[in-house]
């Protein structure tokens, strides 16, 4: 990194963190710290939306993520869920499907969802409006930086003007996508491969009665290998495979495009609105951390698209990240709960891109023979009832679990590291069925059954938590507290009672002999508790959180690639 010298005779700016891109996982980890009160500098090289659909889909984690950050409403009112995805052959006949409809892994939301990339950003910039200690700099961006043992000095440049300007943050956190100026200016190396088939992605607008296929589909045709979808807000989405041979000139002219086009919508009612080549990498970073500055999203990995799990990957960094930077930065933490950011998501990241990989070996077989005998052979073992569940269900997708991290005892133990899951429940005062999380609050949270009396009178001075007691299903809310009637800690109630109204919190809590679950903000499981051992997993807390020091980076924070992959 070279030294950056703040201009002559201008004061220089101090946040907390500065963001730099705000593509939906920039703008997502903006809001998520601003809900959490951090000082929050987002710098975005245009100056206007970027107005392009590009990312097309989101799953039932993601929409968990954008509930924590306060904008679900928004965001689930512009997606749609697709019920069903199907592989067919050239013939268009089914050879695999998934049954979306029937499949909940439990976490509150459609395990897909699809949206509009350009009405996306536009919720989660506009989210940025609630926050005073959160500022959107446009048409900016990073001519460099350097760091110390306190801080990094940022050097930022108005594009159009070309006027420069420093900021002092705390950390700087790279959301700037697969060509990050971030990485480069920390240079942090790629790893992996990039894959020589160049597709072309068309996107655009269509009336329902101009549709010609209705469902979503893998079109597995050993020719042309494509994806199509119908998406939100009456769009469709298609993606083609190039043959050898043809160029990007080629693909994107309107006749070829619309040629394309045809066996799906009627290309005369349908209004493109982008139609771009792109080939597809699957590049991780060396490292996803350089002292204070962290890489989130496409500047840490990129994946293949079979998954749709490229921008739900870097969702997930942020979630992972914004809360142990929150803890930190108030002193709550040791900095060196940072090191599990990476420790954590890259061994799940990595698994992720494995499997989209594999699933593309399937959808990409690229002549007769191979694509026949794979037509069969997943017709055939699909008369095996355990085999066609997995398919369907979708159940080889990675489960959102960490093998090591910030969890009692350092490493995953059963359901110890796994992402707890977010049922119905029922609250005093409150009408209707409300999702688990949004009576968690915002910091850890202890959930037990209604008999254990309010554990947090053993819980760590100065550290955010909420006891939620669980009363089985059939309990009238009219016996239970209201849960602002009793003594308050800071953000909320310290206890709120809530009825299981589905029986899946005390069923969960039976089946995994626990009296009493500790959660993470991020709503992973941080230890599993009997009774009367409370007290002890303060402890493990209080030791994993580290002995308080005010943010204060540690100069020597080695690299993590090997702890990570170990």
């Amino acid at each position: 990194m070279g030294s950056v010298q703040p201009p002559d005779r201008q004061a220089v700016q101090e946040v907390d963190v500065a963001v730099i891109g705000c593509g939906p996982v920039g703008a997502l980890t903006a809001n998520l710290l601003g809900a959490r009160g951090v000082r929050t500098l987002v710098v975005e090289r245009s100056a206007t939306a970027h107005g392009q659909p590009r990312a097309f889909s989101c799953d039932d984690e993601a929409m968990r993520i954008y509930q924590q950050a306060g904008l679900l409403d928004e965001i689930r009112d512009a997606t749609v869920a697709p019920p069903l995805v199907e592989y067919v052959n050239g013939a268009g006949r089914v050879f695999a499907r998934m049954a979306l409809s029937e499949t909940d892994f439990g976490y509150g939301h459609a395990p897909l969802r699809f949206f509009d990339q350009p009405r996306l950003e536009h919720t989660l910039r506009t989210g940025l409006d609630r926050f005073p200690h959160v500022q959107l700099s446009l048409g900016t961006e990073m001519a460099g930086l350097t760091q110390d043992e306190d801080g990094v000095t940022v050097l930022l440049s108005d594009v159009a003007t070309g006027q420069r300007r420093t900021v002092r943050a705390r950390y700087v956190l790279g959301c700037d996508g697969a060509r990050s100026a971030t990485r480069a200016a920390v240079r942090i190396p790629l790893s992996g491969a990039s894959y020589a088939e160049p597709w072309l992605a068309v996107s655009g607008d269509v009336p329902p009665d101009a549709v010609r296929v209705g469902d979503t589909r893998f079109v597995c045709d050993w020719r042309r290998p494509a994806f199509v979808s119908p998406g939100a807000a009456g769009s469709y989405r298609m993606e083609f495979m190039l043959r050898p041979g043809e160029t990007e000139d080629e693909m994107q002219r309107p006749e070829t495009v619309a040629a394309l086009v045809s066996p799906y919508v009627d290309p005369d009612r349908f209004t493109v609105t982008r139609a771009v080549v792109y080939t597809f990498h699957h590049l991780i970073a060396r490292r996803w951390r350089e002292g204070r500055v962290f890489l989130l999203g496409d500047a840490a990995h990129q994946m293949p698209p079979f998954m749709g799990q490229g921008l739900c990957s870097g969702l997930r960094d942020a979630a992972n990240l914004s809360w142990k930077l929150s803890l930190v930065l108030s002193g709550v933490a040791d900095a060196a709960v940072l090191d599990t950011y990476e420790i954590e998501r890259r061994p799940h990241t990595v698994e992720m891109a494995r499997t989209s990989v594999r699933l593309g070996h399937v959808f990409l077989a690229r002549n007769r023979v191979t694509a026949g005998m794979r037509d069969a052979a997943l017709r055939a073992v699909q008369t095996i009832p355990r085999v066609r569940r997995f398919v369907e269900r979708f159940e080889f997708k990675p489960v959102p679990a960490y093998r090591r991290g910030l969890m009692a005892g350092g490493r995953r133990a059963g359901v110890v590291g796994t992402m707890f899951p977010q049922p119905r429940v029922l609250v005093p005062g409150a009408p209707g069925e409300r999702l688990l999380d949004e009576v968690l609050g915002d910091g850890f949270a202890v959930l037990g059954r209604a008999g254990v009396d309010n554990p947090l009178g053993a819980w760590r001075p100065g550290l955010p938590a909420r006891f939620v007691a669980v009363h089985p299903s059939g309990t009238s809310l009219a016996d239970l507290p209201d849960p602002l009637a009793g003594p308050s800690a800071p953000g909320g109630p310290d206890r709120v009672d809530v009825v299981d109204a589905e029986g899946v919190l005390g069923g969960w809590l039976r089946r995994h002999g626990a009296d009493l679950v500790v959660l993470r903000p991020d709503r992973f499981v941080f230890a599993m508790v009997a009774a009367g051992g409370i007290e002890q997993a303060g402890r493990d807390l209080s030791a994993a959180l580290g002995a308080p020091d005010g943010g204060r980076s540690r100069a020597d924070t080695p690299g993590l690639a090997a702890a990570a992959d170990s």
